[in-house]
């Protein structure tokens, strides 16, 4: 793992447990963002609300707002014909979450957000692994141009992919944090197991500053990922963020079950599963994060949770876990049934 020489790695060892920030794209269509519309160009046509956004978060308690860059790649903005302005809109995403997170009472971690290309590396697809990295390097330049602390590389499902945006960070001079989204019968859509995550990337620069999970399908499946990745190492540093219950259509529009008091008690869970950064994914609004706030502040610590645990408290599982899928039943729920 990196040394605690980076700026997360510093305020962990501070505080113990960071709270990261909420959802991007659901606050952002609630503040009138378009279905198919890029949030990066935002950053340059309504800077104000991205501002709005972050501040919202950190007036909820947040220690970790990522910047507004998700598909930040030329090959996601090529969809929007603006794959010439990667530059510029990643340090204006920067820069908006720099200006929030100096003027807080508190330190600030700014993350500069790095989702997935796209596109299918070879040989299933086209890109090849020096485009990818590429490709990562020069979004990562302009979040670096913008005053990130760290690169933040989320939702991923290719260990390949990982591997690139790892080395482009590396190649950029950022410390770096990964994770997967275990949306596929427990693992990601690639294959790739939690217990697994952390082998990813140890070997690029110094190692990941943390590891982790993020989207995925609801509150209860990530925190059954999060047994799996605490299990695997006990002395990781642990992100989960998960989604705010579960997506549920209502009409043309996606609506999360999660509640402020369910999505505290996944906090709490989440501290008892070995997470040392909790947040919250998709439907997670500032409301959301207040309240897991104020769980993760007034915590008392609580025996490591079962599968049962957390389906008694949380809800159902919506897939398989990553070691039924394996066929094997795995250690915590096995553990269960025994007693």
């Amino acid at each position: 793992m990196a040394t605690a020489s980076d700026p997360l790695s510093r305020l962990l060892a501070e505080k113990g447990v960071l709270l990261a920030d909420g959802a991007t794209g659901t606050n952002l269509f609630a503040m009138g963002l378009e279905a198919g519309e890029a949030p990066e160009l935002w950053n340059e046509s309504h800077p104000e609300r991205i501002v709005k956004l972050h501040q919202d978060f950190v007036d909820a308690g947040a220690d970790i707002i990522l910047t507004n860059s998700f598909g930040g790649t030329r090959h996601r903005l090529k969809l929007h014909k603006a794959d010439d302005r990667v530059f510029d809109l990643n340090r204006k995403a920067a820069e908006i979450a720099r200006s929030v997170a100096d003027k807080a009472p508190r330190k600030v971690i700014v993350a500069g957000s790095v989702g997935p290309t796209g596109e299918l590396l070879q040989p299933l697809g086209a890109l090849t692994y020096e485009d990818a990295v590429a490709a990562f390097v020069e979004q990562m330049e302009g979040l670096k141009a913008g005053g990130v602390d760290i690169a933040w590389i989320e939702t991923m499902s290719s260990p390949e992919e990982i591997r690139a945006a790892a080395e482009a960070a590396v190649k950029v001079g950022l410390p770096y944090t990964y994770t997967g989204s275990f949306d596929t019968a427990g693992k990601t859509m690639m294959g790739l197991a939690p217990k697994d995550i952390h082998g990813v990337a140890k070997d690029i620069g110094d190692g990941p500053v943390a590891v982790g999970a993020n989207c995925g399908v609801g509150a209860s499946d990530i925190l059954a990922s999060l047994l799996d990745m605490t299990s695997a190492d006990p002395t990781a540093t642990v992100i989960v963020k998960g989604n705010c219950g579960i997506p549920e259509y209502r009409g043309a529009e996606i609506h999360y079950s999660g509640t402020p008091p369910l999505m505290a008690e996944y906090a709490k869970l989440a501290r008892d599963a070995g997470a040392k950064i909790i947040g919250g994914c998709c439907g997670t609004s500032c409301g959301h994060l207040a309240a897991m706030r104020q769980a993760l502040d007034n915590y008392t610590p609580g025996p490591r949770p079962t599968i049962e645990t957390i389906v008694e408290h949380i809800g159902p599982l919506r897939n398989k876990t990553a070691e039924e899928s394996s066929g094997d039943a795995g250690r915590e729920r096995r553990g269960r049934r025994r007693s």
